[in-house]
């Protein structure tokens, strides 16, 4: 047997991508968005289809197994393994053809679906199946779990789809598979001729969503074309690996209506999809209350059938035969995103149950045909009550195919236990109504052991067979679909300690939205991933190497990893996934616990005591009047530890407190009477130090619109550079601190520093958990848009009907919310939209040497194109202060002010 290390030289002798077998390429492939994990040996990146036969043959020769991986969003574990995973995302990734006339297209099978349909969207022509991970799953992961999504009641499964295949083999045999005998291993066409009664018996009464198995084998059939290429389809990278494929385009409708259908309840819905079919709608989508979050704007109901016609003709006639409770008619693009986004998101959704807990795939897409689902559905809820566990089906109604999430205890010997015995009931409930194990993205490790009690044994001897003829050495993805492993084996959380810390990492599901590159939206995940492609930048990758540092199995440095710290000393800090992972994954606390570990007992690195320690610097130096000073050494000397590339801003030659102690008691122009509510301005770092100018214009609009202020009298801070550099322990001092300065919180606290306000109203609490002090703080804290929304609801602001550009705060974007920022911004006439993603400097981030490159990248993506198209007289916005920052060292010329600073500005006068 040869060893790892001989492979590996091997490899890296003969091909030409990257080979990798180190513990971070191991870590980042041992999981997919399934319940399983599976360690590789190592990780091939191939650069094209002979790199591919050179890894299959070197590999077949050492006797070590192969797994094909795409996006890495397969549920069932079908991405994972214990031999070289050939990740072909890296370079195998291009649109090769596209033919227009013919309505096809050539890729390869890395190729985000994403981009192949905004490629070919300008012909008018899209890729039919589109499942919610549209863009980051990819085509040869489509091809190889046979994905259907929303648009497979019209235009099928990917397998429908699918006109020829290059595939190679384990061992390097090429193959070039389409209808007839052309292409297919020795043996296949001898096996199927003395298989026709099995072929026609053995997997009739079939339906459009049976996929498990091997579930187009009966595409070989004679009388169905011998469709080799269509057999091939759903084999979860068993037989081969898929390394081109001609694909078939359909027309894009120039103008869909999407028509919801609000019913009583789930299983009302269900009982009608089916007869909305004869509509020959697009998509038949279905979803109950229970996986929406807060209003939607949905119609009536508790249940909902979410369905596109072609145009608003068809959906007029579907409305005047639909027997709904309530229905909406959305003729208007942004709308129709905006529905379509709360089911695209209940992948994520669906992995929260409404207290918070945590469910988990494995039953995630069994489906009957679309007459049964109803009574299905009714039976299913029985089980899962029987079973004391809780579940969220949702789907493709119109297919009878049903995701569910559900609250296994997949820890526990019971839990486990009992997760088994449900599966096999569910199994058995699934076939008693007719229906497939899996009606799409394949069976995996999750139910291809249960495939004999929906198949019978000479279909699955029949199915052995087949990859037989294929694999013959067994080397391609074993354990999967043909003698396969248990459903209770290689569950990812049995490596896990039994910690707090543990259990959120393992909240990580691997959805994997974070691998989206899609640009424009509000959207913040994940800046880094966008701007280096790498996996072990993305939200997904960083949670997985920390799941895998807790394991101690690949990554055996514990809390001192030098795998980790390098993946995460590359996040920004933005929390974007905080809010935008559909699971809520906040990578920002957990590289704030790994730094604090991480740097535990040792002498940390220079910019942590700097940036870090950031509010007693700027204190000690305005204390001792040192400003002017400290501003003509920071451009004249480089400070160790800081970014080379960076100049620092300077200090305010008068701090914003200091300005507030010396101004007049009772400034001009207030209204007459007594103020309604006094505010407390909070004095953050960076209003108080480097930009006083946002705390006087939120005085002068605060007092124009009634409201009194006040201003702590002693010093206080929020502690988020501490907690950025992961100083922990110097954070909860600090905040004690604060928290006796302040005392009894009795009225809002206005924050002006979006990061600041964030940092009070989640890392508080969480710092200092026990502390009722330290939630009544975080409750009171309000933005400036809240403060005079909430609590000046009747006053009006200057108008200064001008356009705006800028950068909505990745913190106010992922903790604070934006709404009240819009709707103010809207009365005072300030039209346009801020730009999203990240500015890329995020507070310490870029002035760390080595970020600076990344920090320049992340503004190249939004922030300084929207800069560079505004028309002249544009308002350049930024509440942040780093944001601030970065677009004045950027965007040659730019000047970007606080909302407060344009109110106070319009109101005139000379408060400032």
């Amino acid at each position: 047997m040869t060893s790892p290390g001989e492979l590996e030289r091997t490899l890296r002798a003969n091909l030409r991508g990257e080979v990798d077998f180190g513990a971070a390429a191991r870590a980042l492939t041992t999981m997919d968005a399934s319940n399983y994990r599976r360690v590789p040996v190592g990780v091939v990146t191939p650069r094209d289809a002979d790199d591919v036969a050179a890894a299959l043959a070197l590999c077949a020769e050492a006797g070590v197994p192969v797994v094909p991986r795409g996006g890495g969003t397969s549920i069932a574990g079908q991405a994972t393994g214990t031999g070289v995973v050939l990740d072909l995302t890296r370079h195998m990734d291009a649109l090769l053809a596209v033919d227009p006339a013919a309505r096809t297209a050539v890729v390869q099978p890395g190729l985000v679906l994403d981009r192949l349909r905004d490629a070919v969207r300008p012909h008018g022509l899209t890729f039919g199946p589109d499942p919610s991970t549209h863009s980051r799953c990819t085509l040869g992961g489509m091809i190889g779990n046979n994905a259907c999504g929303a648009h497979s009641v019209a235009w099928g499964t990917t397998a429908d789809n699918v006109d020829e295949l290059a595939v190679t083999a384990y061992g390097g045999t090429a193959h070039r598979l389409a209808r007839g005998w052309a292409g297919a291993p020795a043996g296949l066409r001898e096996l199927v001729e003395g298989n026709l009664a099995v072929l026609r018996t053995g997997m009739s009464g079939g339906f459009s969503r049976r996929i498990s198995g091997y579930g187009g084998l009966d595409a070989l059939l004679p009388e169905r074309g011998t469709g080799l290429a269509r057999a091939f389809c759903g084999s979860e990278g068993t037989l081969g690996v898929v390394t081109e494929a001609v694909v078939r385009l359909v027309e894009l409708p120039a103008a869909p209506v999407l028509v919801v259908l609000g019913y009583a309840d789930e299983s009302a819905a269900a009982d009608a999809a089916a007869g909305l079919l004869p509509h020959r709608p697009l998509t038949v989508e279905g979803m109950a209350e229970d996986l929406v979050r807060g209003p939607a704007g949905l119609p009536r109901g508790g249940a909902w059938l979410f369905v596109e016609m072609p145009d608003e003709g068809a959906a007029r006639a579907l409305l005047r035969g639909a027997d709904a409770l309530d229905a909406a008619l959305v003729t208007d693009p942004a709308g129709q995103r905006a529905l379509w986004r709360l089911r695209e998101d209940a992948a994520g959704t669906a992995t929260r149950m409404p207290d918070g807990s945590m469910a988990w795939p494995g039953w995630e897409d069994c489906a009957v045909p679309p007459a049964r689902l109803g009574a299905y559905l009714r039976e299913f809820r029985a089980l899962l009550a029987a079973h004391g566990l809780r579940g969220s089906p949702y789907g493709h109604f119109g297919e009878g195919c049903v995701h569910v999430r559900i609250d296994f205890d997949l820890v526990t010997r019971e839990g486990v236990a009992r997760f088994r015995t449900f599966s096999e009931e569910l199994a058995d409930l699934v076939v008693a109504h007719g229906g497939s194990l899996s009606g799409e993205h394949g069976d995996g490790q999750a139910r291809a052991e249960l495939l004999p009690r929906m198949y019978g044994p000479e279909v699955i001897a029949l199915f052995a067979a087949y990859k037989d003829v294929w694999d013959p050495a067994g080397g391609m993805n074993p354990g999967i679909l043909v003698r396969p492993a248990r459903l209770d084996e290689n569950l990812r959380f049995a490596v896990l300690p039994p910690t707090p810390f543990a259990g959120e990492v393992a909240t990580c599901v691997g959805v994997a939205k974070c691998r989206s590159t899609e640009v424009g939206g509000a959207g913040v995940m994940c800046p880094s991933y966008r701007a280096t492609g790498e996996e072990r930048h993305s939200t997904r990758g960083r949670a997985r190497l920390l799941h895998e540092m807790l394991a101690g199995e690949t990554i055996t440095g514990g809390w001192r990893s030098p795998e980790v710290a390098e993946a995460l000393d590359l996040c920004l800090g933005c929390k974007g996934c905080r809010s935008d992972c559909p699971v809520g994954v906040d990578v920002a606390a957990y590289k704030a616990e790994f730094l604090h570990r991480h740097w535990a007992g040792r002498l940390r690195p220079a910019s942590h005591y700097l940036l870090g320690g950031l509010p007693d610097w700027l204190r000690t130096v305005t204390a001792l009047r040192a400003t002017r000073a400290a501003n003509a050494a920071a451009r004249r000397v480089p400070l160790p530890g800081l970014a080379r590339e960076r100049d620092l801003p300077p200090l305010a030659p008068v701090p914003f407190t200091r300005w507030w102690r010396g101004r007049p008691a009772v400034p001009a122009g207030e209204p007459a009477g007594e103020p309604a509510v006094t505010v407390t301005l909070w004095p953050d770092t960076f209003s108080e130090y480097l930009a006083p100018e946002a705390g006087r214009a939120a005085v002068r609009v605060l007092e124009a619109a009634g409201l009194a202020v006040a201003v702590p009298a002693r010093r206080v801070c929020c502690g988020l550079t501490y907690v950025s550099t992961g100083r922990l322990d110097r954070a909860r001092t600090v905040l004690r601190r604060t928290l006796d300065a302040v005392g009894e919180v009795r009225e809002p606290v206005l924050v002006l520093e979006p990061s600041c306000a964030a940092a009070l109203r989640t890392d508080l609490p969480a710092l200092l958990p026990d502390d009722p002090r330290a939630h009544r703080l975080a409750a009171a804290v309000r933005t400036f848009a809240e403060t005079l929304e909430e609590y000046a609801p009747h006053w009006s602001p200057p108008r200064l009907d001008r356009p705006v550009a800028g950068q909505t705060h990745c913190h106010q974007h992922a903790v604070l919310g934006d709404a009240a920022d819009r709707r103010l911004r809207g009365r005072a006439g300030l039209s346009g939209e801020l730009s999203g993603g990240c500015c890329g400097l995020a507070g310490n981030f870029g002035f760390e040497p080595g970020h600076h490159a990344v920090s320049v990248a992340c503004a190249e993506e939004q922030l300084l194109p929207s800069l560079r198209a505004a028309a002249p007289g544009t308002a350049v916005l930024a509440d942040g202060f780093s944001c601030r920052t970065q677009i004045a060292q950027l965007s040659g010329g730019h000047r970007a002010r606080h909302l407060a600073e344009l109110l106070a500005e319009a109101l005139g006068g000379d408060a400032l």
